[in-house]
C-alpha cells in the first residue's frame, strides 16, 4: 500500500503545479506595433532582438498592465495575418518602410 499511498501524495502535489504554469502560460498576449525610428536607436534595438531593447519592450508591456516582457523581435508584414493599415497618403520611404516589432508581455 507504500507505493500507493505515494503516487497519490505525487498527484497532488503534480497536478495543481502544472495547472498554475499552464494557466501563467495562458495569460500572455503578442502586440505588433510599427517600428518607428524615434533618433535613440530603441527601434533597432528592439527590431534586432538586442538587449538594449529589453526595457522599451517592459516599458511597453507595463503600460498595458503586464508584468514584463517575455520576448521581442522584428516581424515581417507577411507574417502578421489581416491587413496592415496604412494611413491614406502614406508614402513608404527608406529601410523603416512596413518594419513591425512584436513584444510578448506576460502577466
Amino acid at each position: 500500500m507504500r507505493p500507493i499511498s505515494a503516487l497519490i501524495a505525487c498527484t497532488f502535489v503534480l497536478v495543481p503545479s502544472a495547472l498554475v504554469s499552464s494557466a501563467a502560460l495562458a495569460d500572455s498576449r503578442v502586440f505588433i506595433v510599427a517600428n518607428q525610428a524615434d533618433g535613440y536607436g530603441i527601434d533597432q534595438c528592439l527590431a534586432r532582438g538586442d538587449r538594449c531593447g529589453a526595457s522599451a519592450a517592459r516599458a511597453y508591456c507595463r503600460s498595458r498592465d503586464f508584468a514584463q516582457a517575455t520576448n521581442y523581435r522584428r516581424v515581417d508584414p507577411d507574417e502578421i495575418t489581416g491587413a496592415v493599415p496604412h494611413a491614406a497618403g502614406e508614402t513608404c520611404t527608406g529601410n523603416s518602410c512596413g518594419e513591425y516589432v512584436a513584444i510578448t508581455c506576460q502577466r
